[in-house]
């Protein structure tokens, strides 16, 4: 079965239904944390003060880290592999594990000894307890960057050589050891144990994928130099795509510091609402980009247009084929859905006010989610071909066009202002890079892909209408005020809705149902 799975792995198909299953399994987990975080805290000052401090961490992780892996150690690792051999590929490896961890020790080191006045700017309008706490928490998060950032390069070694299975495991075993810190550490060292968790999680993401290259055969060198072949053409890729992810998370961090100056849990709801939203981000929008990443990437080192051009116009299709229906079905049943998964035990301190405004900010989120679930496939046929440039000033464009919207509606609807702020900002973002992908590239089969959206649409909406209508029949059969009758309603409407999409779907022979059956049936002859 092992060997099965690595076999299954080396395709665009197979990598990304591992991916896919993995994601599926890590945001469930992630649901479970989510659950047991609104359970011992509800919408509380503690989640607060632990959302703000990991931000810090997660700036610096998303901008060094990603920056150099996203867009430029992996198409310049499988060009180096291409041209001179797994060897060489490996040393050009051992080099960015050295710089890495030097540079992110540098950083981390420097984080922590300005903790405070950091905890200080992001909890500006909270007490004094509140920032000391953050600044505690923060501290210690602050050494996971140590540990991802090295995990990251592996990580980057196994998307490269088609090898998903120990980088799919590592973000389940991350939420794990954020679950530890909420039953175990929590109870017995208080707020910091959350951020021991933290630490516990981020130390097996790194040791499964350490020992997943060990058995590939790689083996550290302590090399350390700056004019290594491969290594400058990084360090030329990484700035534009660390400024853009720099740019994401200052967007994150400005949506932060608004809803903070909202009512108190404002920012722990746009955090669990975000959660939710990203269940099928990561599993079809993400599993679907890492796995083509490399194809693309190996398209471009091999000069074969036509089989990038093919590649993502098939995977374009089949994602929105997954994901529009899906955007849908959150917003017809958000407040069931919100209800389920976080408000399923009545005794928690998960309350209805804060159920109706998570399923709200949910439902503004889904109006783009097609939007956002797109960028990762979209972003990576820029980076595969060693455009970073151009990713970056649509971000930035996004970012401006984002913190105006949202400074201008926070005071008229507050949360609400900021989730239609970051999904109007997701649409524009998306459709620019589609607008320069094809500038770029020329025709990307156009026309394959207008048919297949105006298809997709058409069977959302009869799915849609289905799900609404079986809402209303099933809610007189059951006790809507119980966790079961919610989830009887749930489930009936998303079966009879999805049905009614397959249906469509089957009967007008849409070609994507068709890529999706002949993937299925190749993942079925290795399982």
């Amino acid at each position: 079965m092992w060997n099965r799975l690595k076999t299954l792995s080396a395709s665009v198909a197979g990598g990304a239904a591992i991916l896919a299953v993995a994601s599926l399994a890590s945001r469930l987990i992630g649901l479970v944390r989510d659950n047991l975080f609104a359970q011992y805290f509800g919408a509380s000052d503690i989640l607060d003060m632990y959302n703000a401090a990991f931000k810090v961490p997660d700036f610096i992780f998303n901008i060094i880290v990603l920056g150099a892996l996203s867009a430029s150690f992996v198409p310049v690792f499988i060009e180096r592999q291409t041209q001179a051999g797994k060897a060489a590929a490996d040393q050009l490896a051992s080099t960015i594990l050295t710089l890495m961890a030097v540079v992110l020790l540098v950083l981390t080191v420097g984080a922590i000894l300005i903790a405070d006045p950091l905890a200080h700017w992001l909890m500006a309008s909270r007490s004094v307890a509140q920032q000391v706490g953050t600044a505690q928490l923060m501290r210690i998060m602050l050494v996971s960057v140590i540990f991802f950032g090295l995990s990251n390069v592996f990580a980057g070694m196994l998307q490269a050589r088609r090898r998903f299975l120990s980088f799919a495991a590592a973000p389940i075993l991350y939420n794990l050891g954020i679950i530890i810190g909420i039953i175990w550490f929590y109870p017995r060292f208080q707020l910091v144990g959350l951020a021991y968790g933290v630490l516990l999680g981020a130390f097996m993401h790194f040791v499964v994928q350490a020992v997943a290259v060990y058995q590939q055969g790689f083996r550290y060198q302590p090399l350390f130099s700056l004019h290594a072949p491969g290594v400058q053409k990084i360090l030329r890729l990484m700035p534009p795509r660390a400024l853009t992810l720099g740019a994401a998370q200052l967007n994150i961090a400005v949506i932060a510091i608004l809803a903070l100056r909202l009512p108190e849990g404002s920012l722990v709801i746009w955090t669990w609402a975000d959660n939710l939203q990203n269940v099928p981000i990561n599993m079809f929008g993400v599993s679907l980009a890492l796995s083509a990443f490399p194809v693309f990437a190996q398209a471009f080192a091999d000069q074969d247009l036509p089989k990038f051009r093919q590649v993502f116009s098939e995977n374009f299709r089949r994602l929105l084929f997954l994901i529009i229906p899906i955007s849908v079905a959150i917003l017809l049943l958000r407040a069931q859905l919100v209800r389920v998964i976080l408000g399923s035990f009545d005794s928690g301190a998960f309350d209805w006010d804060a159920t109706v405004m998570t399923a709200q900010v949910l439902g503004i989120f889904a109006i783009s989610l097609f939007a956002q679930a797109s960028l990762p496939l979209l972003a990576r046929s820029f980076f595969a071909h060693h455009d970073t440039r151009t990713t970056l000033y649509i971000s930035l464009g996004s970012m401006a066009l984002n913190f105006v919207l949202a400074y201008g509606l926070m005071d008229y609807v507050q949360l609400y202002g900021l989730a239609l702020a970051f999904a109007i900002s997701s649409l524009v973002n998306m459709l620019l890079l589609v607008f320069f992908l094809r500038i770029k590239f020329g025709d990307l089969d156009d026309a394959t892909i207008v048919r297949s959206i105006w298809r997709i649409m058409i069977a959302s909406v009869a799915m849609g209408l289905t799900i609404h209508g079986m809402k209303y029949f099933v809610a007189p059969l059951v006790d809507m005020r119980t966790f079961v009758g919610i989830f009887i309603q749930t489930i009936t409407s998303l079966g009879a809705g999805g049905t009614v999409y397959l249906g469509i779907a089957y009967y007008f022979h849409f070609p994507e149902l068709q890529i999706v059956k002949q993937q299925l049936a190749k993942i079925r002859k290795f399982l």
